[in-house]
């Protein structure tokens, strides 16, 4: 079978090159970016791996040999899963390789909002010295953190904030009719609405299919004006000229964002002159455990399909194999 990494914008490919030498695989690396570029460059592949190259039904139209997408990372928003459900083509992403980041990085952003860390050490820089530019600060103990999402990394954020005694909500439309074993104890299920009046943190940790622009202006209208708001799951989930608006009317007192609809985030975005938000370059996902298990779970999940036909992260449910025209 014909292995190809469509795109890969990491440092070095290393990791995959041993896995693949160990398995007497094969392989080729592109960077393409365009429909046109994977069109082009991957006629003979059955299998790829990919990062952002865009994989739609048009590109599954000229790839005929085409059996398995693997892709590098948890979001699959490139790829259009229902066409190559059609075609016969296996996806799979890396759903749990940088689970416990993502949520540090969570947990980091609330804590740096919450107890002012960024505006204090401006101010200290600046040659001033006096706490009461922080106030108001208050006990995460009495506070309540809303989390939007309860897969992987929300249900691990969760516990970290409960560490810290704060209440914890969340609104997950999967747990919005039952009670689910998986749902952690301390967690109490409300609807979204509840969740923006009630939480003094919100912290977003769903999946963008289905909750584009989840958060806009009607939703920030309802969040508390002491209330932070979160974002390290994917750009796009945030209206984000709502959000620089809310935050210059005072709507809520602050948002970190790792995430953007477009990255890297345009030089003239709002958000950029916003103050009171926290912006960080995508990076929530990494540490080096978490790039070397992504890395080596990508090629893996190669080996394991060319050698048994077998898939350990299926995203789609392929029974008829490839769609001919």
């Amino acid at each position: 079978m014909k292995v190809m990494i469509t795109d890969c914008d990491h440092d070095h490919i290393d990791i995959e090159t041993e896995i693949f030498r160990e398995a007497v695989i094969d392989f080729e690396m592109q960077q393409c970016k365009t429909e046109e570029d994977v069109i082009a460059s991957c006629q003979q592949a059955e299998i790829i791996m990919n990062q952002y190259a865009p994989m739609t039904e048009k590109v599954f139209r000229h790839l005929p040999k085409l059996q398995l997408i693997v892709r590098y990372g948890v979001g699959v928003n490139n790829i259009d899963v229902d066409a190559a459900t059609r075609y016969g083509i296996q996806v799979c992403n890396i759903p749990d390789y940088g689970v416990e980041e993502v949520a540090d990085h969570a947990l980091a952003l609330m804590l740096n909002l919450s107890r002012k860390i960024m505006h204090m050490n401006a101010s200290v820089l600046n040659g001033n010295w006096d706490y009461r530019e922080s106030i108001p600060i208050y006990r995460h103990r009495d506070q309540t953190v809303g989390v939007i999402g309860l897969g992987r990394i929300g249900s691990t954020f969760a516990e970290r904030v409960h560490a810290l005694g704060s209440r914890v909500i969340a609104y997950d439309p999967k747990y919005q009719y039952k009670r689910d074993e998986l749902v952690l104890p301390f967690i109490e299920i409300v609807e979204l609405d509840a969740l923006l009046e009630t939480a003094d943190v919100i912290s977003i940790h769903c999946p963008l299919e289905d909750a584009y622009h989840l958060i806009g202006r009607e939703q920030l209208r309802k969040m508390k004006k002491t209330s932070y708001l979160i974002n390290v799951s994917r750009g796009g989930i945030v209206d984000e000229e709502a959000l620089a608006h809310a935050i210059t009317q005072k709507w809520l007192a602050g948002a970190a964002l790792d995430v953007t609809e477009i990255e890297p985030l345009d030089i003239d975005s709002p958000l950029r002159n916003s103050a009171n938000i926290i912006l960080t370059p995508h990076m929530a996902w990494y540490s080096e455990q978490a790039a070397y298990e992504l890395k080596y779970k990508v090629a893996r999940e190669v080996v394991r399909f060319k050698k048994e036909k077998l898939v350990s992260y299926p995203v789609n449910h392929v029974t008829n194999g490839r769609m001919r025209e």
